[in-house]
């Protein structure tokens, strides 16, 4: 073999070799996600396609408004874990009350411009342990979040990660505030 084949034999190997550790990387921060069912209408729909940053939550809390995705222990059609789509409405400490169809966090009612509808379901008033987040669906009449005791308020060890990016349908790609 002459030096030019064995230089280009070494340069395939040294870019297949970057190539995989770039994916292990990328997997280990990242993760696609689809969207199934309708709890985050209008912001989300079904079968939207997300991707899911892993890293912000292993170094900072969650905020207000962040879209995360979350472990639940209601059983999927697999017999495993759901994954639910959710936005963060309640941080540790913060107190919730959900009244007359209004949702009230420290006695402050949010300006929610990205529900379906105006009205919020449902008759809640407590305060978010710590370690905990409380979180809804933008579609209150069509979801089953925080203000459910089968989900109730979400571990922040039991969020996978923070929607960032739809990626599908191709006319809705780009960040998601």
């Amino acid at each position: 073999m002459n030096e030019k084949v064995k230089s280009e034999i070494v340069e395939w190997i040294k870019t297949i070799g970057i190539a995989c550790i770039l994916a292990f990387f990328i997997t280990l921060f990242i993760r696609p996600t689809l969207v199934k069912g309708y709890s985050m209408y209008p912001t989300l729909e079904e079968n939207d396609y997300l991707i899911i940053n892993k890293i912000p939550y292993t170094m900072n809390e969650p905020k207000k408004g962040d879209i995360v995705i979350f472990k639940s222990h209601l059983p999927g059609d697999n017999g495993k874990d759901k994954d639910l789509v959710k936005r963060v409405v309640g941080l540790p400490g913060d107190k919730v009350k959900v009244m007359n169809g209004k949702v009230y966090v420290n006695d402050v009612e949010l300006k929610e411009d990205y529900i379906n509808g105006d009205y919020t379901d449902g008759i809640i008033d407590s305060v978010v342990p710590e370690g905990h987040i409380f979180a809804m669906g933008d579609n209150r009449p069509n979801s089953l979040d925080s203000r459910d005791p089968r989900v109730g308020f979400v571990e922040e060890d039991e969020i996978i990660g923070r929607a960032f990016i739809r990626l599908y349908p191709f006319n809705k790609i780009g960040l998601l505030k």
